[in-house]
Order: C-alpha cells, then sequence, then structure tokens
C-alpha cells in the first residue's frame, strides 16, 4: 500500500515530517496553502507545496479506501468502486495520477471495472484548491447486457436483448422486424453488423442487408469514444475527455478520508 512519485523525485513533507501523524502533516501542510497571507510570504516553500499535498492526497486515500469501497463524487456524478490502485507521478511541471477501480457503480450505470489516466495535472492554489488536467484517458470493461440496459432507457424504436454470446437482439414490434447484430465503434463511429434478420418471421438474405455506419453526436465534454469492441459477453473500451478543469475543498477531502465518506471534486 504505497504512493508514489517516479523515483528521482523528492517529497519533501516525508523528509521534514517524519514522526508526525497523518493528520497533522496534513493540517500543517494545509493550513500553509489556504492560508493567504501565509502562502503570500512562502517564498520557495510554496513551490514545494504541490508535491507535497499530491503526496499527502495519495497517501491519505491509499491508507483509508486501498482494497475497499471509496465514493467519489465528480462535477455531481457520483462514482463508486473497489479502489485497486492510486499512483502520482511528476512529468516536468505537471502531474499524472492513476486510478483502477473494479465494481463500480458510475451514477447507477455498473461498470466492471475502469482505469483512469490523468495527464498534465496542474494544481492552482487557493481556496478552493483548482486541478486542471490535460487530458483524461478512460479505459474499462463493461457488460454486454448493462449496455443493452441503458440504451433500451433511451427511447428507442428497437428493443434490444442480450444474447449469452454477446449478440443483441433486436426487435422493432411496429415494422415486425427482428435481427441480432454485433457492433463496434472507432473514433465515434458506430459499425452495425447483422448477423442474421427476420422480417414478418421470414429469414432475409445476408445480401440484402448492409452493413451500416453511425456517426455518433458530439458527446459531453468534447469526449471521444477511441474504441468500444466486444470480447464475448464483455465490451471492452478507452474514451479520451479533453481538458478537464475542477477544484475541490482540501478540509472536506481530509474530514472525508478521516471520516471514510464521499471525496467531492467540482
Amino acid at each position: 500500500m504505497t504512493s508514489y512519485f517516479d523515483p528521482k523525485s523528492w517529497s519533501p513533507f516525508r523528509a521534514a515530517e517524519v514522526g508526525k501523524s497523518w493528520l497533522d502533516q496534513w493540517v500543517a501542510v494545509t493550513s500553509s496553502w489556504v492560508d493567504p497571507v501565509a502562502t503570500l510570504g512562502a517564498g520557495t516553500v510554496t513551490a514545494l507545496l504541490p508535491d507535497v499535498i499530491m503526496t499527502m492526497l495519495t497517501d491519505g486515500i491509499l491508507s483509508r479506501f486501498l482494497g475497499q469501497e471509496i465514493d467519489i463524487t465528480v462535477h455531481g456524478r457520483r462514482v463508486e468502486g473497489i479502489l485497486r490502485l492510486l499512483a502520482v507521478r511528476r512529468r516536468g511541471a505537471l502531474f499524472e495520477a492513476e486510478i483502477e477501480l473494479t465494481d463500480v457503480d458510475w451514477d447507477n450505470y455498473p461498470i466492471e471495472e475502469i482505469r483512469v489516466v490523468a495527464n498534465g495535472i496542474r494544481l492552482v492554489p487557493g481556496v478552493p484548491t483548482r486541478i486542471d488536467a490535460e487530458q483524461l484517458d478512460l479505459e474499462g470493461v463493461v457488460s454486454v447486457s448493462a449496455v443493452v440496459a441503458w440504451l433500451n432507457t433511451r427511447g428507442l424504436d428497437w428493443e434490444l436483448e442480450a444474447q449469452r454470446n454477446g449478440l443483441i437482439k433486436a426487435t422493432n414490434r411496429d415494422r415486425r422486424f427482428v435481427a441480432v447484430v454485433d457492433a463496434s465503434v472507432r473514433d465515434d463511429l458506430v459499425r452495425i453488423e447483422v448477423q442474421s434478420a427476420r422480417w414478418f418471421g421470414l429469414p432475409m438474405p445476408g445480401n440484402m442487408i448492409p452493413k451500416r455506419h453511425i456517426q455518433l453526436a458530439h458527446l459531453p465534454n468534447d469526449a471521444r469514444i477511441v474504441r468500444a469492441v466486444r470480447d464475448g459477453s464483455k465490451i471492452k473500451f478507452k474514451i479520451d475527455v479533453p481538458d478537464v478543469r475542477g477544484a475541490v475543498d482540501l478540509g472536506q477531502i481530509r474530514g472525508a478520508i478521516l471520516a471514510g465518506t464521499a471525496l467531492i471534486f467540482w
């Protein structure tokens, strides 16, 4: 249960605060950041604070939640899951953070596992503290049945049903058309391949059913589905989200770590 930066990176709080409890260290560090008067004259010490804060956050979260359920609210969206990994590394003047969760409930949508890498993180001192990232890379695994259940809530003209082999049965009741299809996504382009189809109960020849491509509309926050490919009854996906901006109340995070309650980022 360790957090880490790159081996050559120095963690100043570990050198200066040996012997103190995590809470004592956190109070000492955050008080000098969130107090504008103290920060104003800090000089070179202020430049070290992002390293200290990132290390403190990582160590605190890992000590409380590693291997256990963690509850995170991000921009009003609630994410719950088992924390498997949390790591922070310095990349030049910025940071890179990586988190892995399993058994995830993302705003009431089940995801079996997800890995998020936040690239180009910049911390801006203040109350609240700003945390900006140049890009988020999300990779994960979700079941076909979970995706089908979500699609059936979107008001489509089709009733969808996940098959045991991972294919999807699509029924259009008005037209009495039933098809078994497979689908994948590459760079926001959905490719639908019809495996078999029946119209009024009669089978349709394969050469009468062309493949269909659908360009997805703009996703929230300019997200891009790099790929989503079926593997049996699972779907492996990768999504990129550029220029993510947010903020955090360090006091709230400190209290949440101690109490084991939700961490809030907005």
